[in-house]
């Protein structure tokens, strides 16, 4: 198994600087990961350091509370498009959630769904906040918004992803939406665990330490 084709490379620490993020690029582009995830405002830096490579460009939106307007949603996501994102993975609205104001819910992902047309969407569910029961009505309410992706964490909360979720995510969506699992997951062993439940790709700071287990598992 490829595992590097799995890895959204991530950095998103409100301390980043230019020279963390050409780092990230050069790492992502030695061991071919599937893209870079980063803030929207370093998505042009990103475009440049990637230009002749196939490393993809994920900006997160709307991060990492979810709580902004839908319109700054859409504006932000928009925007990073223009300047080179690829892939697009924004939070959810946790607290119209709990409101179980679900047409808010549904409203806040489909306007940003519909502002970027064929740009692939993950969305943040944030599984640490919420009750298996609402991980489940905010998997249906992604699925009805025609997401690409659910993605479990932001990793800026108490705790990131479970196999728990994942689980409960992938017996709700079936094959209907992809799974992203992140938040937490810092090596090869954790990370195969997580493909093997149904997650199809990875998001995480630790990459390439990922890249290192497997390959001393593939030496062992």
């Amino acid at each position: 198994m490829k595992i590097n084709k799995y890895i959204d490379h991530t950095l998103l620490k409100s301390d980043t600087t230019e020279r963390d993020i050409i780092d990230l690029c050069n790492e992502a582009k030695e061991h071919q990961f599937y893209s870079v995830c980063i803030n929207s405002s370093y998505v042009a830096l990103a475009k440049q350091l990637l230009e002749r490579s196939s490393v993809k460009i994920c900006s997160v939106i709307g991060f990492p509370l979810g709580a902004m307007s839908t319109e700054a949603k859409v504006f932000e996501a928009k925007d990073a498009i223009e300047k080179g994102a690829d892939e697009i993975d924004m939070v959810i609205n946790i607290g119209y959630l709990k409101s179980k104001n679900y047409v808010a819910v549904f409203k806040d992902i489909s306007d940003v769904k519909l502002a970027i047309g064929r740009t692939p969407l993950k969305v943040i569910i944030e599984i640490s906040e919420l009750s298996k029961n609402e991980i489940i009505k905010a998997s249906e309410i992604c699925l009805d918004a025609k997401v690409d992706f659910i993605k479990t964490s932001s990793g800026f909360t108490k705790s990131g992803a479970t196999l728990t979720a994942v689980k409960i995510i992938k017996k709700t969506v079936r094959d209907n939406a992809k799974i992203k699992a992140s938040g937490g997951i810092r090596d090869y062993e954790t990370a195969k665990k997580y493909i093997d439940v149904g997650a199809d790709r990875i998001g995480t700071s630790s990459g390439v330490d990922i890249i290192n287990g497997s390959l001393a598992t593939a030496n062992y």
